[in-house]
């Protein structure tokens, strides 16, 4: 639970301009974000293009990242398979690469039948089944699909179940979840156009993509609300909010890549059938990135 608490990174995965994996980028990429104050990593989410990977690329991809996150830090591997059965194997492999939790996206493909009653009964066998902690993820912008706070409370009673990562902006729906769920389960917002209304709300943390951008904005928001000042908080909010809805719903992946290059990180290509931002996202999102960066 203590690992929960802060901000933590979902990880790029960074490919060459032929669109092969390079791991030698993710790894310069770690070293640094671990000087930003982050509380870890979350590996090969939606971020993190997981479904453009093949399981070889997945597995290689865990072991690096395995090897610079020090154990001090939350290690997280995205997993979620369509199938209950194919979501359980795929965490044993994420454990054998030594994952220390996983963070579990709902199943969609059959968005009819998935049901709130069918996602108990999902997440349930899959904790049961699994060696390490789960985490919760409801991304309805991707999937279709939202875990209701009522079904969230329902699974925070299971042993396994230690949080959700919520990248709704359905702020009172956030709320809601914190309130029916016990204080030591983990309630983490995946969203940094909401990052302080979610703390205001009673966030443990949040997984955010813009942090792997502004690693150090967004921890200092995290702190700021903590130590009490709103002010400070607040006028940061202002300057992250329209650079990560650039780095997320408007330019997507590529958006996001881009903008790692302009922030001395890797960002690297993305593969197709996402594209990379054209010249006007481009300049757009390097002046979001200056406001950003004059602020803090």
């Amino acid at each position: 639970m203590n690992k929960l608490r802060g901000i933590l990174l979902p990880t790029t995965t960074p490919f060459t301009d032929s669109e092969e994996l390079d791991l030698n980028a993710l790894a310069d990429n770690i070293r640094k974000w671990r000087a930003a104050g982050i509380s870890g990593f979350v590996m090969l989410g939606s971020t993190g293009e997981r479904v453009h990977l093949e399981e070889s690329e997945y597995l290689r991809t865990l072991e690096v990242a395995r090897r610079e996150i020090p154990s001090d830090g939350a290690f997280i591997a995205g997993v979620g398979q369509q199938s209950t059965r194919g979501t359980i194997a795929e965490i044993a492999k994420a454990v054998q690469c030594g994952a220390d939790a996983v963070l579990v996206l709902t199943p969609h493909y059959y968005r009819a039948a998935i049901t709130q009653e069918a996602l108990v009964s999902h997440y349930t066998a899959v904790a049961d089944a699994s060696r390490v902690h789960v985490l919760l993820y409801s991304m309805p912008a991707l999937t279709g699909i939202k875990i209701e706070p009522e079904t969230t409370a329902r699974l925070s009673e299971h042993p396994n179940i230690m949080g959700v990562k919520d990248s709704s902006n359905d702020v009172a729906g956030f709320a809601a979840t914190v309130k029916l769920c016990p204080p030591e389960f983990a309630v983490l917002t995946g969203n940094g156009t909401v990052l302080l209304d979610t703390l205001r709300a009673g966030a443990t943390g949040a997984i955010l993509a813009v942090g792997c951008v502004v690693p150090r904005m967004c921890v200092e928001i995290f702190d700021a609300f903590n130590r009490g000042d709103e002010e400070r908080a607040s006028h940061l909010q202002a300057k992250l909010t329209p650079l990560a809805a650039a780095v997320t719903t408007r330019f997507g992946i590529g958006g996001l890549k881009a903008a790692l290059d302009l922030a001395d990180y890797r960002g690297g290509a993305v593969r197709a059938p996402l594209r990379a931002p054209d010249e006007a996202a481009g300049a757009e999102i390097a002046t979001l990135l200056e406001a950003a960066r004059a602020a803090l």
